[in-house]
Formats: C-alpha cells, sequence, structure tokens
C-alpha cells in the first residue's frame, strides 16, 4: 500500500479521509457498517456553549445533484457532549476533532476552554454563525471580525485550531489570509452555499426556515477552486470538502493543494463512502507509482 499518512498541523493520521462536520453523528451509527478505525479522523457535529433545538422542520430537501439542509446546530451542549458522546468517540482509536459555533467570541473561547484536555486533538471554528454583536452578520463574512474569533481561540488552548470558510463572500483569499495571520493552524475549504427551494403546489419555501445550507457534488468545483485559490495564498494546511464521492473527487482536492478531505453528504447516499474514497486513492497511488500521497498536494499548480 502507498503511504497515505497525513499530519495536519500535528494531527497526525492514517490517511486524509475525515467526517464532515453534522453528517457522521459519533460515528456509532455507521459502527455496524464499516471499521470506523479506518478513517483518518472523526469530525463531531457541530457544538455550542447550551443545548441547541435546532430549526423547525422541514429540515432537508433533495436538490439536483445536491442537498439542502437547516438544522440549525442541534445539539446538547458541549458540557454534555463531553459527558455523554466523546467517550464513544475516542473509542473508536481515530483522532476526534471538535466542531465549535458560537454567536460571540466569548462562547467560542469558552468552549475552547472546556474541550480542552478532553481527549479531543484539535478545533474546527465553525464561523458562519450570525453575531449577536454585529447585528447578526456572520462571523466569517468579515475578516477583521474572523480574525479577533481566531486569535481568542488560540490565545486559549494549546490545540490546533481548524477554521472553517464560508464560501458565501465575495474574496475567500482575503478571508484565508486574516484568520491565518490571526494564528490558525489549518483552514476547512468550504462550508455549505446558503440556497432556497420553493414548493410550486403549495407556492411557499420548502424548508422550515427558508433558506439552508447547500452541500453535495452540485458544490464541488465550487470547493476546488476555494482551495485552488487559497491554497497558493496562505502556508497552513487545508482540509478541502463539498461534495467528495469518490477517491477522484478526493484527488481533485487534494491536487488543488489540500492535504485532507472530508466527506459529507456522500454518507447519506453511501455509507461506505469513506471506505471507497481511501481504497481508490490507494489504488490510484499504487497506479501510477506514487509512494506518499502527500507527494501530490497542491501538484496541479506546483509543476
Amino acid at each position: 500500500m502507498a503511504d497515505l499518512s497525513v499530519n495536519l498541523a500535528g494531527i497526525k493520521m492514517k490517511n486524509p479521509v475525515m467526517s464532515a462536520s453534522g453528517t457522521f453523528g459519533s460515528g456509532s451509527e455507521y459502527a455496524s457498517l464499516f471499521d470506523i478505525s479506518k478513517m483518518g479522523a472523526l469530525v463531531t457535529k457541530g457544538l455550542t456553549l447550551r443545548p441547541r433545538a435546532g430549526n423547525k422542520p422541514p429540515r432537508i430537501c433533495e436538490t439536483p445533484a445536491g442537498l439542502l439542509n437547516a438544522v440549525g446546530l442541534q445539539n446538547p451542549g458541549v458540557e454534555a457532549f463531553i459527558s455523554d458522546v466523546l467517550p464513544e468517540m475516542l473509542g473508536f482509536g481515530v483522532p476526534v476533532i471538535a466542531n465549535i459555533a458560537g454567536s460571540t467570541t466569548d462562547e467560542f473561547v469558552e468552549m475552547a476552554r472546556q474541550l480542552s484536555g478532553t481527549g479531543i486533538v484539535g478545533l474546527e471554528i465553525n464561523i458562519s454563525c450570525p453575531n449577536v454583536k454585529t447585528g447578526g452578520m456572520a462571523l466569517g463574512t468579515v475578516p477583521e471580525v474572523a480574525a479577533q474569533v481566531v486569535e481568542a481561540v488560540v490565545k486559549e488552548t494549546d490545540l490546533p485550531v481548524i477554521v472553517k470558510l464560508t464560501p458565501n463572500v465575495t474574496n475567500i483569499v482575503e478571508l484565508a489570509r486574516a484568520v491565518a495571520g490571526a494564528g490558525a493552524d489549518a483552514l476547512s475549504l468550504i462550508n455549505t452555499l446558503v440556497g432556497m427551494v420553493i414548493d410550486v403546489e403549495q407556492r411557499k419555501p420548502v424548508l422550515g426556515n427558508v433558506v439552508g445550507g447547500l452541500s453535495g457534488p452540485a458544490i464541488r468545483p465550487v470547493g476546488v477552486r476555494a482551495v485552488w485559490q487559497v491554497a497558493q495564498a496562505v502556508d497552513i494546511p487545508i482540509v478541502g470538502m463539498g461534495g467528495i464521492c469518490t477517491g477522484q473527487d478526493a484527488l481533485e482536492f487534494i491536487l488543488a493543494g489540500a492535504s485532507a478531505v472530508a466527506v459529507g453528504s456522500a454518507f447519506f447516499n453511501n455509507p461506505m463512502a469513506a471506505v471507497r474514497i481511501i481504497t481508490e486513492l490507494d489504488e490510484y497511488c499504487t497506479k501510477h507509482g506514487v509512494d506518499k500521497l502527500h507527494d501530490l498536494v497542491g501538484a496541479a499548480w506546483k509543476e
């Protein structure tokens, strides 16, 4: 087998395939289908400081080559997660990264404090949430505000800090440079695109929240483009995501500059998607005489 191992800002993984936040539960939901220890890393569902019930239904709607979701970060809160969910996740023997979301910088800092020393290996900061102190504007759409959040979290924890960037901005490179300059150890690209679907018979939006996040193969070209641009602008590793279903899909992100990849919506269609991707990455390396997968990171623009 080829060497598929990854060192993502100090997080050592046996391969680059991670679960995307909000799509894999705690891992136990898939444990009867395949060996979870084969994964490179597990990323938790988005956690908030306090429990959240989420948005009113309907919360999910299929779209052509994609999925629109407006779950609304339903979760038990960080304290309950640490006591009730994390032990099970750690039991799979795979690095666990906690995805955290907040409406203020203080909330992010408090979650980072509580999660440090619990056994997780890193924090993924979801800065796509509305910031109550700026009239509801998403924290991750203003480079200066995003940088303030990242800087505060970095000061609070010794864990690697991965920042998940929204594509719903004019210039994602500017945003990436801002959070990298604030001390981010890695980036996740991309979060979902904002979209909506209307039921023409009822003449109203399908989702209870009206709008939701678009994921799945439809957004893959957007994700690849974002990774391509950002990888050439910052000197920190990138986790690529957005519609990855096969090894070929993953390779597009890796060749564009991603050191690791996260699988999300593909799990709903094929619960074995991660195993397929890992297998196909190994087969590609064997076929093309690639000893270390990491040698392909950014190869599409480095050559």
